[in-house]
């Protein structure tokens, strides 16, 4: 049945009220609110008349409510699936494409808070602005010149995943300090890579070469468990690993290993594999170790850019526009057939 009015549901909050209010003004949505709380058959009779769902970040969202092949068996009008941010490895991807459901995702909008929270992970481990924080709060007389520290200027950082937020954080660390920058992207050709200011190498010789190694690549199952002990056992002693992409990336075991044996100075990690962390997660214990509860992206200016940039991608997609930000380009020709036959009329050829 050709339907004209676009139903999106999503739970809970869209984490700035702008978005509602965008597409709350646009006549041809209807945006349904749901909550965790409500009885389970209630919001399974809502999402299955839905054409779009917002999904929330990994950290909030909830069973049974990832977007996988049983949801999507259940909700036979879905045509699209956005995450709340860059990463999208809540979402089963592959599920998607085999159904003709896109998924999209805001990546770039919220770069300025990642790169920024990484650079400022970066500063306060070679300041050890932490370490001498903690240490002024209980040591009388502490000796200062035990929390000497370094500057970054001309140092080398390598970025693993050079794309919308590695390449600000290239931007950041070359005009403000003069660095080095090589990066480690498969999916960037060599030229590409120089475009963005970094120069090409292997995994290996990134891990080798930087003083500060700063991962900034979607999680998936070629991410996964990447970096373990065999890469951080190739970095040098006074080096730095930062994480602000997705936990599971690296290893958290073999990277407390690393750091206990000394094979690393620190590392700043804005993510985990389970969020929040367990209390007594051995990183958790480490003094050279900086944490924060996956809130690198969340500034009032990225959350802002986020959301109202999510709301005009709906907006647009309803209309059968091809989404800017849209991982699976692949599920175009079934998704075309889909949205032809549940709205009325046929969506854009891919460019």
């Amino acid at each position: 049945m050709v339907t004209n009015i676009k139903r999106l549901v999503y739970f809970e909050e869209f984490m700035d009220p702008t978005a509602a209010r965008i597409l709350d003004a646009a006549p041809d949505i209807e945006l349904v609110r749901l909550e965790y709380a409500s009885p389970i058959e209630d919001n399974w009779t809502e999402m299955s008349r839905t054409l779009g769902y917002q999904t929330q970040s990994r950290v909030e969202l909830k069973e049974p409510w990832f977007a996988n092949a049983n949801m999507i068996a259940r909700c036979p009008n879905l045509l699209a699936v956005s995450s709340t941010g860059a990463g999208y490895d809540m979402v089963d991807v592959d599920a998607c494409t085999a159904a003709g459901v896109i998924v999209c995702n805001q990546s770039g909008t919220n770069k300025e808070g990642v790169a920024e929270h990484a650079l400022g992970l970066m500063l306060a481990l070679s300041k050890k602005i932490a370490t001498s924080d903690r240490a002024m709060r209980k040591v009388r007389g502490l000796d200062r010149r035990v929390y000497q520290g370094n500057d970054i200027k001309g140092k080398t950082l390598g970025i693993v995943g050079i794309g919308n937020i590695g390449t600000r954080l290239s931007d950041i660390c070359r005009a403000a300090f003069g660095m080095t920058i090589l990066a480690y992207d498969p999916y960037l050709t060599k030229e590409q890579v120089a475009a963005r200011g970094a120069t090409q190498v292997g995994l290996i010789e990134l891990m080798q070469r930087s003083d500060y190694v700063s991962v900034h690549c979607p999680r998936s199952k070629d991410s996964f468990g990447m970096l373990g002990a065999e890469q951080f056992a190739a970095m040098q002693p006074h080096a730095y690993f930062i994480n602000t992409a997705r936990g599971g990336i690296h290893d958290e075991a073999a990277l407390a290993a690393a750091l206990t044996q000394g094979q690393l100075a620190g590392a700043g990690l804005d993510v985990f594999l389970e969020e929040p962390p367990p209390l007594d997660h051995p990183l958790l214990a480490m003094d050279n170790v900086i944490v924060s509860p996956h809130n690198a992206g969340l500034t009032d200016e990225s959350i802002l850019e986020m959301v109202t940039a999510t709301a005009h991608q709906w907006i647009g997609l309803f209309r059968g526009e091809v989404p800017p930000r849209l991982v699976n380009p692949e599920a175009w020709p079934l998704y075309s057939e889909r949205f032809a036959a549940i709205v009325g009329h046929a969506p854009a050829p891919l460019p």
